[in-house]
């Protein structure tokens, strides 16, 4: 249960806890919250331990505590067993006329110096060692003449049972080296390895050393050397020599010897005592040093190794002022203890924590007098654990997260980057102090980085870009958009689209305007064009200008901006709208180019009658270009709505006589468009075209009929001619021809398939040519040219006046012609008769004809016994059951045969009686009549030796589905 006195402890510490983020935060998209818990930041721990008298000093190392007290007695205690604690009497082993000044634990808590002067002249200074490990003091010898003040300990020493070598600093200014080992017997009696003074501070004067800490410089020979008296702070860097492993420190002083002043830090104090302390990071290093003086504690950040050509170990150092009273009444401390961000100061009746970044009062701890005065405050070296004493009673602090607010202070001394470290990744955090730094760098004209920074805080959008507008910072405010857009999800739609919009308008706005001021070469503009260009590639500007896209072009064409529209259109691929604006600027070719580069066929179609207006010839030549991706019945009305001209014309008929010869279109329409063209224009080229497409009314592209029309209105008579003919209107086509060309005409009259036809068409060849010319020779040629007619058909076309003597050799041959026939008739009919003859013969020897089945003889299809069953015999000699050769039948048979088999035999089996005894019209029973039908289908020829066979030569011994399984046999 906690005691009245306890609470009333508790109740007296002041704690200045982690301060509630409390800077205005109306921009941010942050919730106002606490951001942190209530844990104090230093609290005190009271020990459960009461020494047995009032406590002089204290030492604490690697949590080993020890305690001097006014009864000569000294309190050893181990931390890690609280229960287990000694004390022995150290005044029997000094003079009576001494006193302790001061205890010195080293780093491993193994090693203890008691450091003594003499309360009057007859006396002489001591120096007490203890080990540990014993409870013998042993005087080092050497030290009767040095009142010892300040111990620097080795702290690279790794060993129990030696110090190292070691700095003792006196009440004179001397500066000693020894080192100090225990011996190996059970008493651990100390004895001295060397014993040198190495320097003099005061140079002669009595100035004491109240401070004394020396390190390596990483991992080198190099050493610094801290020592403070009062009133300075001296630093000391060089080499040490190293002998049996061991460093001397005697050569880092031999430079100062002849030096008239050595550096140091002054600082005027009126004050007998000073304290210097250090800090030092995970890793143990020296980070930082502070030096308590009577202004305030002097403060620095260690910095050896960049320091070789200055005469100063430490850098940012200022010196931190103490926290004054409510009476103004400035007290100095007469401890302290320095932690990473704070100083922990004592006075006689309170701790004080102050703040190293803000200098400000962060904790404050009263004492009560019941404990007694504070004696000392001390951290220990290794374990970094503070403690407080006071007469009677040991406390230790506990430091949590003392880092908190380190993060705000930076943040007021505009060190932003330091703030955002200490931030741990807290986003509320981070977004006040990029607030901050955004607003800074607005008040300082540094507008666009301020703009960089804004896009990343929660900050209102709406208010940061009003700031701008407000101070005509567009180009900051086009970086701030892209920044926000940058951060934005695909979520996020609408502000998406808001952000690019405007931003489109931004850069349009700024071209146009140095545009109309004639800046459109300068280099202001083609930077801002450079980015406009590099902002339209970015993937989510892309995606959102496949939705919005007709607004941005209506933007950019209400400030007449052709060039980027056209970029635009193409890197969004709509490519309907780059080839709209190519026409749009009468960048006619371009618009082909565009149209020959994508060849998108909807393009075309779209575009066509466009272009074929203005630019005929370069766009039939990209039309033939794309070949058979275009569809030419498409382009139809592209072509139709061209102007009636010569020029346009031509190109028409061009594509359309590259779609029908080069790309075989079959379309009527486009045949008839073309034949209609060259009807009126190229007789020749229609006459070529016509020859082309043949003779066959069914295979030509075009309506015959029409042309035919088309012709007599317009076209030539040979046009006429060859699609009467076309059409079958053979008198018609030979009625035109005749007066065009008598040639023309004999071919007409050889065309038509009927003989009789053909033989009218030359008789009135014959009557046209005869009639007109009445000239035998030339009759008798056409009697030979055409073998159909014979003179008596041509002689009615001659005149009465011409006498029969002129066809006497001509109808003599035909005589001739006719009694040769004769002779071939009879000779005709005397081989048909010998043939049948030799038919009737074969009959009768068939009739005649036996063959021999043995009882052995087996089915060639199913192996059984012949006689077993019906049977089929063959004159070639093969035999076969009659239910055997029908199955085998049915496959070889066609699928009508074989549905007239089934049907038969369904039949067949089914006779009834009455039926059995019906007759057909032929005398035979209907059962018979079924057999034969029967017979005739499945006995027609032998299964293996007819034609069968042969049919079935391209087919496989194997069939497919049973390849694997034989496969598998013979393997």
């Amino acid at each position: 249960m906690t005691s009245i006195f306890d609470q009333y402890e508790q109740a007296s510490q002041v704690s200045q806890r982690a301060k509630p983020a409390t800077e205005p935060m109306t921009s941010s998209g942050y919730i106002n919250m606490q951001f942190e818990d209530n844990t104090p930041m230093f609290s005190k721990q009271k020990m459960n331990f009461n020494p047995s008298d009032s406590i002089t000093h204290v030492a604490v190392a690697s949590d080993y505590l020890v305690l001097a007290m006014a009864n000569g007695k000294l309190f050893r205690l181990d931390l890690k067993m609280p229960d287990h604690h000694e004390e022995l009497h150290y005044t029997k082993f000094v003079q009576q006329n001494s006193k302790l000044t001061g205890i010195f634990l080293d780093p491993l808590g193994y090693h203890l110096l008691l450091a003594f002067a003499a309360r009057n002249k007859d006396g002489n200074p001591e120096l007490i060692y203890l080990h540990r490990k014993s409870s013998k003091l042993k005087s080092v010898t050497k030290s009767r003449n040095y009142e010892v003040t300040e111990v620097g300990w080795n702290y690279e020493n790794l060993s129990e049972m030696a110090t190292g070598p070691i700095l003792l600093g006196t009440s004179q200014g001397h500066i000693l080296e020894t080192e100090l080992e225990a011996d190996s017997d059970k008493s651990f009696t100390a004895s001295q390895q060397y014993w040198r003074q190495i320097f003099d501070i005061g140079k002669g004067a009595d100035t004491p050393v109240t401070g004394l800490q020396f390190h390596r410089v990483g991992n080198t020979s190099k050493y610094f050397i801290f020592v403070t008296t009062p009133t300075r702070l001296y630093q000391f860097m060089g080499h040490a020599v190293t002998t049996d492993g061991k460093p001397s420190l005697q050569s880092i002083f031999h430079p100062y010897l002849t030096t008239p002043e050595t550096s140091f830090q002054e600082i005027p104090s009126s004050l007998k005592y000073s304290k210097l302390q250090f800090y030092f990071d995970k890793n143990n290093t020296p980070k930082m040093f502070a030096w308590l003086t009577e202004p305030g504690i002097f403060y620095g950040q260690l910095d050896p190794t960049s320091q070789q050509n200055s005469n100063s170990l430490f850098t940012q150092s200022e010196l931190i002022n103490y926290p004054t009273e409510s009476d103004d009444c400035k007290e100095t401390p007469l401890s302290f203890v320095l932690t990473e961000f704070h100083a922990i100061a004592m006075y006689s009746d309170r701790v004080k924590a102050i703040s190293l970044l803000n200098q400000e009062l962060v904790y404050e701890d009263h004492y009560s007098e019941a404990h007694g005065k504070l004696k000392n405050i001390v951290k220990d070296p290794k374990r970094r654990t503070i403690w407080a004493v006071t007469e009677k009673t040991v406390f230790r602090y506990k430091v949590v997260r003392e880092e908190r607010n380190v993060w705000r202070i930076y943040s007021d001394k505009q060190q932003f980057e330091l703030a955002k470290e200490y931030c741990y990744n807290n986003p509320a955090y981070i977004d006040i102090i990029n607030v901050k730094q955004a607003e800074l760098l607005f008040s300082k004209g540094d507008y666009e980085k301020s703009a960089e920074v804004f896009a990343d805080t929660q900050s209102s959008f709406e208010t940061i870009c009003l700031k701008f507008l407000e101070s005509e910072q567009f180009n900051a405010l086009k970086v701030y958009l892209s920044k926000r857009l940058e951060a934005l999800d695909e979520d996020d739609k609408t502000l998406t689209s808001m952000i690019v919009i405007w931003m489109t308008e931004l850069y349009l706005s700024q071209l146009g305007l140095l545009r109309r001021t004639g800046h459109e070469d300068s280099q202001e503009y083609h930077a801002i064009q450079s980015d406009f260009e590099v902002f339209l590639l970015h993937p989510k500007a892309g995606k959102c200008m496949q939705h919005v896209k007709s607004v941005i072009y209506d933007l950019m064409s209400s400030h007449g901006d052709k060039q980027n529209l056209i970029k635009l259109t193409i890197i969004n691929e709509d490519y309907e709208n780059v080839v709209a604006q190519n026409i749009y600027k009468k960048s006619y070719l371009e618009a082909i180019n565009t149209l020959q580069t994508l060849g998108e066929p909807e393009l075309f179609y779209q575009f066509a009658p466009t272009l074929m207006q203005v630019r005929p010839k370069q766009t039939v030549d990209a039309l033939i270009s794309q070949g058979p991706r275009l569809a030419p019945s498409r382009l139809l009305p592209a072509l139709l709505a061209c102007e009636n001209d010569e020029a346009h014309a031509a190109e028409v008929v061009r594509y359309l006589e590259c779609a029908v010869q080069e790309l075989g279109v079959r379309d009527r329409a486009l045949h008839n468009y073309l034949l209609a063209l060259l009807a009126e224009r190229d007789p020749a080229a229609l006459r070529r075209l016509l020859g082309r497409q043949g003779r066959d009314a069914a295979a030509v592209g075009y309506d015959a009929h029409f042309a035919l029309r088309l012709c007599r209105e317009k076209g030539p008579p040979e046009a006429c001619v060859a699609l009467s003919a076309l059409l079958g209107l053979w008198e018609a086509a030979l009625e035109l021809a005749l007066p065009v060309d008598l040639a023309l005409a004999k071919d007409v009259a050889a065309r038509p398939d009927c003989v009789e036809t053909q033989r009218q068409l030359w008789l009135s060849i014959a009557e046209h040519v005869i009639a007109k010319n009445q000239d035998l020779k030339e009759a008798m040629a056409f009697l030979e040219e055409c073998p159909l007619l014979k003179i008596e058909d041509v002689l009615p076309f001659f005149s009465d006046v011409v006498t029969i003597d002129h066809f006497r050799e001509p109808i003599c041959q035909s005589l001739q012609e006719y009694n040769y026939q004769i002779e071939e008739l009879k000779a005709e009919m005397e081989e048909a008769t010998r043939s049948a003859e030799y038919v009737r013969a074969e009959i009768q020897s068939f009739r005649n004809r036996s063959a021999l089945v043995a009882a052995a003889d087996a089915c060639c299809l199913c192996q059984l016994a012949l006689l077993l069953r019906p049977f089929y015999l063959f004159p070639c000699g093969h035999k076969a059951h009659a239910d055997c050769l029908a199955a085998a039948a049915a496959e070889a048979l066609g699928a009508g045969a074989r549905a007239r088999l089934q049907a038969a035999q369904r039949r067949l089996a089914l006779l009834s009686p009455v039926e059995l005894r019906t007759r057909t019209a032929a005398g035979v029973s209907l059962q018979d009549a079924l057999r034969a039908e029967v017979d005739d289908l499945v006995a027609a020829e032998c299964l293996f030796c007819g034609e069968h066979v042969v049919r079935c030569i391209d087919q496989p011994f194997i069939p497919d589905e049973d390849w694997d399984r034989v496969l598998k046999e013979w393997e």
